[in-house]
């Protein structure tokens, strides 16, 4: 209970008081003053979290009418942030010129404020005398400090019931809710007693799902990717789960599931989801630039829902390599169809294209690739794939050798991804790690491709001003003769994409007979950044790359190495940084000078 004793004190001018002058409407610029009986620093914070003063006061178009009105709210707001922290017979004062706030009447408020000091008393703090919530769900797991002998934190209570309530709703009792509350305060023995009281309700099971506002998405198809169970205990994962798995397939942008109020007899709850549907197509581009490898553009385009079952189609196109110093220009050209909820509810089918021409240094090689197969999605950071694929190459190398390589693949894949946001990360995990078992035809040798990308994020501080980044990329390929499996299996080194400071693809594995010149069997890439904001939309990186290749399986044979290091600025926009590295080489043979690289995202 707030207490209010009236407490009158002389005041100067404001003008006087505070050795400022008045800057503001109606109000000076600086006059808030908060004052903690026992000066507990933790407590303050608190207040003056829970104050709203200061943000009235931020606001350059405030009159001194919105701050006395912020004043008077203060009492509320700072008296439920006790009770949060367990003080339950708090004092507060809000003294507008030493005028207590609660009392001036709303019809003579103060044209005109100088100061405003908010003064309280928190009082002690009190502990459960009795921490009681019934009837309990089984496996129901309540807060730990919610227990005799424990701060009687308000939010505890709260949290109490709440855990109590899904536990019974996860136990399939759709309506369980807090019936009642006994919560008393003894000031003599600053001791609380809570007591809650749960309805748990009947348990009930799924009715059939009612669909409203889809447009060009099929009805069948949109029960078949939500998948609620019909008949089956209600699950309030079962929901969460239903509407994610209508939100991942990129068809609509609002998915919500609401549960009827009432129940379906004899023991039915029914839901409702609303969808809003995207617009279906979208159109992307991007573009980078390096010193060495030139300049690259791409562009894609998507169909989110070919034929109103959540079929996706993604056409994409890029020119890479233009103006590059030793090389021609790339150009691919991919397709890809996908169906989700194909068998089961978390698989989706893919059907995947690709032709491309590699114009390189050492080789030019024309190559088609066409593959068919299935992601599973696991949890919200993990997926897993298989595939069926054919792919065909054909390569001239400097001599004028030419080479066809012909393969049947199974690569198995997995993408786990726990990043806070995939453009700019602060924190988190990528790992992309795949195998890929071959057979080959008509003079090709067989073996297995390994291939994993591992990026970790940290960030320090309560505002991750500094990230730390770091990357590891690992390839090999066993099984097969170095000259014998496809050009585009193998590995090089060197390049935005591995050692930034050195050439793009500097770094390969040159045959010691014929002179021609691959990329090796093994991989070994690392890169790690410090990142730094500046200011808002600007930021500042220092990093260092290394790359290592070898001829014969991962470290046999002959290998080499190669890193470098720079600086990069990063400008923040609404799609991702811009970004702006500057690199020179740190150890090797295949580089001199400076590289500059130029995109949109980080590097990483």
């Amino acid at each position: 209970m707030m207490k209010f004793t009236r407490r009158w004190r002389a005041v100067l001018g404001a003008g006087l008081l505070l050795g400022t002058s008045l800057s503001m409407p109606g109000w000076a610029e600086d006059g808030i003053d908060y004052r903690v009986t026992g000066g507990d620093k933790d407590l303050t914070a608190t207040i003056k979290a829970a104050s709203g003063l200061a943000a009235v006061k931020a606001d350059k178009t405030a009159t001194a009418q919105d701050l006395f009105a912020a004043a008077r709210a203060d009492y509320g707001r700072i008296v439920n942030a006790m009770y949060g922290e367990g003080r339950y017979s708090p004092v507060v004062h809000v003294l507008v010129d030493g005028r207590e706030a609660a009392l001036i009447p709303p019809l003579d408020a103060p044209k005109r404020i100088g100061t405003i000091v908010v003064e309280v008393d928190p009082g002690p703090e009190f502990a459960f005398s009795q921490a009681r919530v019934a009837p309990l769900a089984p496996k129901t797991k309540l807060p730990d400090d919610f227990a005799p002998g424990k701060v009687a934190k308000s939010g505890l209570i709260s949290e109490a019931g709440s855990a109590a309530v899904k536990a019974w709703r996860s136990d399939g009792n759709a309506k369980a809710d807090v019936s009642a509350q006994d919560i008393v305060a003894d000031h003599r023995r600053d001791t609380l007693a809570a007591s809650l009281t749960v309805a748990p309700g009947p348990r009930l099971r799924f009715a059939p799902l009612v669909i409203k506002g889809q447009q060009r998405m099929r009805e069948s198809r949109i029960r078949a990717i939500a998948d609620l169970p019909k008949g089956r205990t209600f699950s309030p994962q079962e929901l969460e789960d239903s509407a994610d798995r209508l939100r991942r397939t990129g068809v609509f942008k609002s998915v919500s599931m609401v549960e009827d109020k009432g129940i379906i007899a004899p023991d039915l709850q029914g839901i409702t989801a609303t969808v809003v549907e995207e617009k279906p197509r979208r159109l992307s581009f991007g573009a980078d630039i390096g010193s060495s490898e030139g300049a690259g553009v791409s562009a894609s385009w998507l169909h989110r829902n070919l034929f109103g079952g959540a079929e996706q189609l993604k056409l994409d196109a890029k020119v890479a390599q233009i103006g590059a110093t030793d090389s021609g220009m790339d150009y691919s050209l991919g397709a890809t169809l996908s169906r989700p909820a194909t068998f089961t509810r978390n698989l989706t089918a893919e059907l995947a294209f690709r032709i491309a021409r590699n114009d390189e240094k050492d080789y030019r090689e024309d190559l088609a690739s066409i593959s068919a197969g299935f992601s599973r999605y696991v949890s919200n950071d993990l997926t897993v794939r298989a595939a069926l694929g054919y792919d065909y190459s054909r390569v001239k190398d400097l001599n004028g050798q030419l080479s066809i390589f012909r393969t049947v693949s199974l690569p198995i894949g997995a993408l786990y991804d726990s990043r806070n946001e995939k453009t700019d990360a602060t924190r988190g995990f990528f790992v992309d790690g795949e195998v890929k078992p071959f057979y080959g035809l008509s003079g090709t040798d067989s073996g297995a491709r390994l291939h994993v990308d591992a990026r970790t994020y940290y960030g320090f501080g309560a505002t991750d001003r500094i990230i730390l980044a770091g990357r590891v990329q690992v390839g090999a390929v066993f099984g097969g003769d170095i000259d014998k499996v496809p050009r585009d299996y193998l590995f090089y080194s060197g390049g935005g994409g591995t050692v930034r400071g050195q050439p793009y693809q500097s770094l390969g594995i040159t045959n010691a007979v014929t002179g021609t010149r691959t990329g090796g069997t093994g991989f070994l890439g690392a890169q790690l950044e410090l990142r730094t904001r500046i200011t808002k939309s600007i930021g500042l990186v220092g990093f260092y790359d290394y790359g290592r290749i070898a001829s014969e399986g991962f470290t046999g044979g002959v290998s080499d190495s190669q890193s470098g290091a720079g600086i990069g600025l990063r400008y923040a926009t609404g799609f991702g940084p811009i970004r702006l590295d500057i690199a020179a080489p740190v150890s090797g043979s295949t580089g001199k000078g400076g590289q500059i690289y130029i995109g949109i995202g980080q590097s990483f």
